[in-house]
């Protein structure tokens, strides 16, 4: 698979990846902070494009990730995405999946994803969302998986699989936790059924640019353009583009096509799971992401 390359920069002196963690606030996790709606059309009313970063929990290790979720949350994200490891991700291309294996190798469990969430989601300015696939929801218990994420201090959901099916029932499950839950539709959606879907989405829609799975491409889907467009003729609610995104052109191209948010997943797990060092690899995040956060309008 192709990947972007590693940023060669060298991060600044004051970097932020070595500041040290703020004090915790003494606020219960999921009593504080915007819900990713909010944050969404606090950046739509700015007339700017979100920045949604995803990074997978455990990769290194979790205070790792700890560590990426401050530093990305004080680069300006506006949502990030954290995926929880999972052995078998259909929707994930080779980088991803070998994070996943690398978090579970290190121990990466819910319990203990959610234990740092906990400690850390008081700490940031943006919302969560939880990436997860259906499997180990279901295992858990819809219900306790969704007290449990809202107790992290988490906001939202994204689970890529879910059955059409169960979309009802679930989002039901997530409303009660305030919870919002986030629904995909990709090029190959009927219409009808993209519209539905843009009615029952919370936070944000997000679009799939390619069909098929994650993992940096040469370039972005031109059809994301003409896609865009006919979802913003049947619902008001901000759409975000992710799948294959990777470089500062490609987040001005979607930005100019009339993307609310962007989401860049592969290409920045990649700086954290191929580092030398957990303290490597933050220097690299925070480089990354500032060449594409610079990018946005």
């Amino acid at each position: 698979m192709s990947g972007n390359p590693a940023p060669t920069a060298t991060a600044p002196a004051a970097s932020l990846a070595e500041a040290p963690a703020p004090t915790p606030v003494p606020v219960a996790a999921g009593d504080r902070g915007p819900s990713v709606s909010q944050a969404m059309s606090k950046v739509m009313e700015k007339g700017k494009t979100a920045f949604i970063p995803y990074i997978t929990a455990g990769d290194p290790d979790l205070a790792t990730t700890a560590a990426a979720l401050r530093l990305l949350d004080a680069l300006g994200a506006d949502v990030v995405e954290l995926g929880m490891p999972f052995s078998d991700a259909s929707t994930d291309g080779a980088v991803i999946k070998a994070s996943a294996a690398r978090a579970l190798a290190a121990g990466a469990t819910a319990d203990a994803i959610m234990a740092m969430l906990k400690e850390v989601t008081p700490q940031l300015s943006c919302p969560v969302v939880i990436f997860s696939y259906f499997s180990p929801i279901a295992q858990r218990g819809t219900a306790s998986f969704a007290a449990a994420v809202k107790e992290a201090g988490v906001k939202g959901l994204i689970v890529p699989d879910l059955p059409y099916a169960e979309i009802s029932a679930f989002r039901d499950e997530a409303i009660n936790n305030d919870l919002e839950l986030v629904l995909l539709t990709t090029p190959s959606t009927p219409a009808e059924r993209m519209k539905e879907i843009t009615e029952a989405s919370g936070g944000f829609i997000y679009l799939v640019s390619v069909d098929g799975v994650t993992g940096a491409r040469a370039t972005v889907n031109p059809r994301v353009e003409s896609l865009l467009k006919e979802i913003k003729q049947v619902t008001d609610k901000a759409v975000a583009v992710g799948f294959g995104i990777s470089t500062p052109d490609h987040v001005k191209q979607i930005a100019e096509w009339g993307a609310d948010g962007v989401i860049i997943g592969s290409a920045m797990v990649k700086q954290l799971g191929e580092a030398a060092s957990p303290e490597e690899g933050l220097q690299r995040l925070e480089v990354y992401a500032r060449s594409l956060k610079d990018a946005l309008p």
